[in-house]
């Protein structure tokens, strides 16, 4: 990150905790791509780790040390095992030595195979529902927009989902198909290259926020059915 972008998650984080109850979730991409170390690593068939030393792990550390996220999310990681990034060591230090090993969570994506294996709750895959009860927290990523989880210029009204479609796959997801813990919705919006958010993505949220101050009891405060049977009442939750 460039000094700007890390003044600005400084500010926000500040922000974040000292005038509103929301939560600080920073998301981390752990794969190269096209940097030189990482292919040098690739080519190596990830038995040398020399980008993940130079850049991964320094980075996770100053993630967690100067903004004090309260959600690590990890993604991107689906060409090496978790030995090559160092999850294991990194996720041990978060848990037990960071400045929030007692309030931090994280996700599952860690390594190639540790998908709905291991981390403080499973995405899986994007746009995940199991569609059985689950014995552990999970989480349901999907994208307002159908087609993209970025802002895309040439995008048209239908690749959009409408708001009775959100709403759907919000009570869908945190309903029927949770067990003890429930599940919880991500809703991505691709903001512009200068940081702004489109109006239909402004509007799909605001009608969220909306329609959550008349039934949000029902989500928030809702507990886990003990059977499941989708075929009596489909669409009815």
């Amino acid at each position: 990150m460039t000094l700007t972008e890390k003044a600005i998650i400084c500010e926000m984080a500040e922000a974040l905790k000292s005038k509103t109850d929301l939560h600080l979730g920073l998301y981390h991409c752990p794969e190269g791509w096209f940097h030189p170390l990482y292919l040098q690593d690739k080519a190596n068939n990830f038995t040398t780790s020399k980008f993940v030393e130079a850049q991964i792990t320094p980075e996770l550390y100053e993630l967690v040390n100067n903004y004090k996220p309260d959600i690590v999310w990890s993604d991107g990681e689906w060409e090496a095992p978790d030995t090559y990034y160092g999850s294991k060591e990194f996720l041990a230090w978060l848990y037990n030595d960071s400045p929030v090993k007692d309030t931090v969570v994280t996700n599952d994506r860690w390594g190639d195979g540790d998908h709905c294996q291991h981390g403080g709750y499973w995405t899986c895959h994007d746009r995940y529902n199991p569609e059985v009860l689950q014995p552990r927290k999970w989480e349901n990523s999907m994208t307002i927009d159908r087609k993209s989880w970025e802002f895309r210029r040439k995008a048209v009204l239908d690749d959009y989902r409408t708001m009775k479609e959100i709403i759907a796959i919000l009570v869908e997801t945190v309903s029927v198909f949770f067990y003890r813990c429930g599940g919880n919705l991500l809703i991505n919006v691709g903001p512009t290259k200068y940081g702004m958010i489109s109006p239909i993505f402004e509007e799909r949220l605001r009608q969220m926020g909306e329609w959550l101050k008349v039934n949000g009891e029902a989500v928030y405060a809702s507990s886990p059915l003990l059977a499941q049977n989708d075929t009596v009442t489909p669409g009815v939750w």
